[in-house]
């Protein structure tokens, strides 16, 4: 029997590759809103962060998500982050 492939995403800030459930999706959708994507299946353009409160925080203070997703990241958003963390 074949075995599944495991979809493997690479975190924004720490560059590491880790399978596409342990990380957190944060996306920017058509409308330009940014949201927290918890099934990983919201249209827009997406960055994958890892699981950790010091990424989350380097995230937050580097403003790498307002790069990558080419728009302002309010604060609520990584709040939201360090709550499912």
């Amino acid at each position: 029997m074949k075995t599944k492939k495991i979809p493997m995403r690479s975190c924004v800030v720490t560059r590491e590759k880790f399978p596409k459930s342990e990380l957190i999706r944060v996306v920017r959708t058509p409308e330009g809103k940014v949201i927290v994507d918890i099934t990983g299946k919201a249209n827009g353009r997406g960055a994958y962060l890892k699981r950790d409160l010091s990424v989350i925080d380097k995230a937050s203070s580097s403003k790498i998500l307002n790069r990558i997703l080419e728009v302002d990241v309010p604060d609520d958003v990584f709040d939201e982050l360090r709550k499912l963390v």
